[in-house]
């Protein structure tokens, strides 16, 4: 592993181009949540003038509209996913109200009663060249509000952007008095239904998440040493780092980033390369660490068996849906006795800074959980040290202390 030639021998396969035609923070949000980092298209439809012989195909209608239209500005294949909500109460359909009093009028008529939410839902596949509509309904019912309710809820401003005027994951929530049916179809998207529209052409859901990617823009990453503790913290993780490491080994850094960890653990006298997949970050390592980074995934490494002396996670394991393709690639590259050091508990480590109560649920830097899943591995925990998150200190609290863990690579 002399040169990041070796770190290209085998390049992980390309992830499908999935595209979301909506400018909702909300589908979004939805989409990240369940793992999928698609590619926003605003499409530029103008709602205000389609029309439907029901709301239910209207929101259908809306929603092939905003794919088309996103579909038409291609220069490449992608899978593109349009969606639009309209609520029905009465054979009524209802779709943002855009002022306030309009709001304020139809929250009054819809206090104490139900609705239909309706979202279409278009894939069009240009791979394949197909087309699917498909709608997803959920009875929602809302709550009897007061006038001062319901003003103060216009008055902040979010029943004025979204269809029916509510949302059930924001403001709003506490006004849904119940659902009867798919509750992301109510917040944007019927994820049920997503996963069986993409299966129809062929696009498995976990090929969508397995790969997922952190994207950093140009500006983000010229900003991220700096908003992330800087020099200080990059040297205090790189000393960590070298007291659980074999000396002078061959190292690969997960998720380098822009390799300031890195660069401090090569003055450190290891033989450092960097494998990530956030171009913009990219940039910055190839000048820190130039002939030594590659573009690559981590669940999918294109190294050689038993080519590493070590391999090294910085703050990369809790940002994970499931560690065990992760863990499964590093048992694979390290060679028999070669050491894999990560960080762990990184947000209870910031919560007990915070002077906050830890998390009920763990996540996949937990330290049990970690410990059981990379012993199906041939990985044993045998050392750890910790280091300080110089600079992170949030609101008067003090800089976080992570803990560093040394798991072995046993077996041949």
């Amino acid at each position: 592993m002399n040169s990041s030639a070796e770190l290209l021998e085998d390049p992980a396969p390309e992830r499908p181009r999935f595209v979301l035609a909506s400018a909702s923070p909300a589908r979004l949000k939805t989409l990240r949540n369940a793992g999928v980092e698609p590619e926003v298209i605003v499409s530029g439809v103008d709602e205000d003038h389609v029309t439907a012989e029901n709301p239910g195909e209207l929101a259908r209608t809306l929603a092939t509209l905003k794919a088309r239209a996103v579909v038409s500005t291609l220069t490449d294949h992608a899978t593109v996913l349009g969606c639009d909500s309209v609520l029905e109460i009465d054979g009524v359909a209802y779709g943002k109200p855009g002022t306030p009093e309009v709001a304020r009028e139809r929250l009054r008529m819809m206090r104490g009663r139900s609705g239909i939410l309706h979202t279409g839902h278009c894939l069009f596949d240009t791979y394949s060249k197909q087309e699917f509509r498909e709608l997803a309904s959920t009875t929602v019912s809302f709550a009897d509000l007061t006038d001062e309710e319901i003003d103060a809820y216009v008055e902040t401003g979010e029943p004025l952007v979204v269809a029916g005027s509510f949302t059930v994951d924001g403001l709003g929530g506490p006004f849904v008095e119940g659902i009867e049916g798919d509750y992301h179809n109510v917040v944007g998207l019927s994820l049920p239904l997503l996963r069986r529209m993409l299966a129809t052409v062929g696009i498995s859901w976990p090929s969508l998440w397995q790969h997922r990617t952190f994207e950093y823009d140009e500006d983000e990453a010229a900003k991220y040493d700096e908003t992330r503790g800087g020099p200080a913290r990059a040297l205090a993780a790189a000393e960590g780092v070298q007291r659980l490491l074999p000396g002078g080994g061959r190292v690969l850094e997960l998720a380098v980033g822009t390799g300031i960890v890195a660069a401090e653990l090569v003055a450190l006298g290891n033989m450092a390369h960097g494998i990530d997949l956030s171009p913009a970050m990219l940039h910055h390592a190839r000048i820190r660490l130039p002939g030594h980074v590659a573009a690559a995934d981590a669940t999918r490494l294109p190294i050689a068996d038993r080519r590493c002396d070590a391999v090294v996670a910085i703050w990369l394991l809790h940002v994970l849906e499931d560690a065990d393709p992760l863990l499964a690639e590093v048992s694979r590259v390290l060679r028999p006795g070669g050491v894999f050091v990560t960080t762990t508990e990184k947000s209870e480590a910031s919560r007990v800074a915070d002077g906050r109560t830890p998390k009920e649920q763990r996540s996949q830097d937990s330290l049990a959980l970690l410990v059981a899943r990379a012993a199906q591995y041939g990985l044993t925990l045998d050392a750890a040290t910790t280091f300080t998150g110089h600079n992170q200190a949030r609101g008067g609290g003090t800089d976080p202390i992570y803990p560093l863990v040394r798991f072995r690579r046993t077996g041949s």
